[in-house]
């Protein structure tokens, strides 16, 4: 009998194949009290599981670059000071056992991160986990299951799957996978997207709902789970693989082209990141540059703030890593729901309308002047911009600004090079930006549209509250009015306007915004070439007028209906 389940598209594709259930060990953790005389040595079995976790990381040599960048991320938390700290404190002022430090640790670490707004924060809970469970198999001896070893054509299903239960696939052997848990951010769904197999996530209890061996085919295009199909749905899928095997094919030689519509208008698509591993995935997948470098992960991986040299470093590196192309960094966007460890957050009923962002950075100037000092440097190793965040007053752009003048004076004293022609432009995801955003374009030298917040703000939503989750929609025709108010107000001024938003990744919206006269896309790495595709078959002109007939919508459904249409 044929079952039908429905999950999270994670990444989209198809693929037909047999189920593999995946089950993690079970893992009891030792509730042991320990005495004073064994501090030291239950500290020190927790840091020779580290140590022995980190050498297997090291030891990538013919790995993926999936892999790679898995290692790259672990090897970071690992040694962050913060974690360990946490475990030696726990061991030494409260008397607990190695496991229940480490999985007391990892479990409040989940939690913040969990908490956080930001889809892409909020999903590097999962790094935290995988590197939970990888230590502790260590702790407790035990070799994991992994998914190297599978026979041909597996769709794995389980309960979660973490980043390196992923990047340990046989990319020949499994097709697919569908988990209980996860988010459509997460590493392991970004891990599907570069292995370029289908992948469900969220599926709440599939991984109970099947015995494993059955007959399914995966539809990550319209988050299907297809358990015993009929042989009708299977001959009518086999066609649509062809399909898509043909369309992929295109795709790899468009992902190095440049998106440069029939009607001759030229497009960026670039991509948005959190750290140099995010970057080298970039690059490979055709990116124009960086749209959104979020610096929050700098911060909020460092035992106290960072310290120019050591954010030079790293923007010096992107942005060499990104020659002539274009690389927009955002300034710290902490605050809200990103706290910091060393920094108390004054106690807000309303954290997200707080104190965060360019707030927090005009007032914490030293700070600020940090990092400022940082991508000013790094500008003269490529072509660096900045991005303010979160602005919704002309001053707090003019004083940011003035600051960077500072700068630039003290550097030249200095005999320190830098871009002369630095550009400096503001994130719009506040009503306020848009309503003034003639003025703002006097004082920005170009605009990017962060949809996420913008939408939640302009419709006043919550896009975290279940509730009322069917009000946010960047389809509003309120939204879109806002965007092409934004977009018009910097052409007039001879300026353009980009969008880091997760509106820029969905594809089925790359026309309208393409008609409304967006200037430059970024968003997921693995939606490059298809935005890209889009784009170059694509005649501006055509599209303008298209979206001029979505503007004069009234409701968010009609919007929704015609973008389906227009083909």
């Amino acid at each position: 009998m044929t079952e039908r389940y429905e999950g999270l598209k994670a990444s989209g594709g198809l693929a037909i194949g047999n189920l593999y259930l995946f089950n993690r060990e079970e893992v009891v953790v030792d509730d042991r009290k320990i005495k004073e005389d064994e501090k030291d040595l239950e500290f020190g079995k927790i840091k020779d599981a580290i140590n022995s976790y980190i050498d297997q990381l090291s030891n990538m040599e013919g790995k993926s670059e999936a892999q790679k960048n898995i290692a790259s991320a672990h090897t970071e938390l690992l040694q962050d000071p913060y974690f360990t700290d946490t475990i030696e404190s726990k061991i030494k002022n409260e008397l607990k056992n190695s496991e229940m430090a480490l999985d007391e640790t990892i479990k409040e670490m989940v939690e913040i991160m969990s908490q956080i707004d930001d889809d892409y924060l909020r999903e590097r809970a999962s790094d935290y986990q995988d590197i939970g469970f990888q230590v502790m198999y260590k702790l407790k001896g035990i070799t994991p299951k992994d998914l190297a070893h599978l026979e041909k054509g597996s769709i794995v299903i389980s309960k979660e799957l973490t980043p390196s239960d992923t990047s340990n696939m046989n990319k020949d052997a499994v097709v697919g996978f569908a988990t209980d848990l996860g988010g459509k951010t997460s590493h392991t769904s970004i891990i599907a997207q570069t292995l370029d197999m289908p992948a469900l996530v969220g599926m709440g209890d599939i991984s109970t709902k099947v015995k494993g061996g059955e007959r399914a085919i995966i539809d990550g295009n319209q988050g299907l789970l297809i358990v015993n199909p009929s042989e009708e749905e299977l001959t009518r899928y086999e066609v649509l693989i062809k399909e898509q095997k043909e369309r992929k094919e295109r795709l790899k030689s468009v992902k190095d082209s440049e998106a440069i519509t029939k009607d001759g208008k030229k497009i960026e698509v670039s991509a948005n990141i959190g750290n140099l591993e995010d970057l080298k995935l970039a690059i490979e997948n055709g990116c124009d540059g960086v749209g959104l470098f979020r610096t929050e992960f700098l911060y909020m991986q460092s035992s106290d703030f960072p310290t120019e040299e050591s954010q030079f470093e790293v923007y010096k590196q992107a942005t060499q890593m990104l020659g002539e192309k274009s690389l927009i960094i955002r300034t710290l966007d902490i605050g809200g729901d990103k706290g910091l460890d060393y920094f108390d957050f004054p106690n807000e009923e309303n954290p997200f309308l707080g104190y965060r962002a360019i707030r927090l950075c005009l007032d914490k100037k030293d700070m600020f002047r940090a990092q400022l000092r940082a991508l000013v440097r790094a500008s003269a190793f490529g072509n660096l911009k900045i991005m303010i965040p979160f602005v919704v007053n002309i001053d707090e752009l003019k004083e940011a600004r003035s600051m960077v003048e500072e700068i630039k004076a003290e550097l030249d004293k200095e005999g320190i090079a830098y871009n002369k022609d630095l550009d400096i432009g503001i994130m719009v995801e506040t009503s306020s930006s848009v309503i003034m955003a003639d003025k703002f374009i006097k004082y920005a030298d170009f605009f990017s549209i962060g949809t996420n917040d913008l939408t939640q703000y302009t419709l006043a939503v919550d896009r975290g509250n279940e509730n009322i989750a069917d009000l946010y929609s960047n389809y509003n025709p309120a939204v879109l009015r806002a965007i092409k108010h934004v977009i018009d107000v910097s052409h007039q001024a001879g300026k353009w306007t980009g969008m880091c938003g997760a509106f820029a990744s969905d594809t089925e919206a790359t026309k309208l915004l393409l008609g409304l006269g967006l200037d430059e896309f970024s968003g997921s790495s693995a939606k490059i070439a298809e935005i890209k595709d889009t784009i170059i078959n694509s005649n501006q002109e055509k599209e303008a007028e298209f979206a001029l007939t979505v503007l004069d919508c009234e409701l968010t459904e009609e919007v929704e209906n015609l973008v389906k249409e227009h083909k």
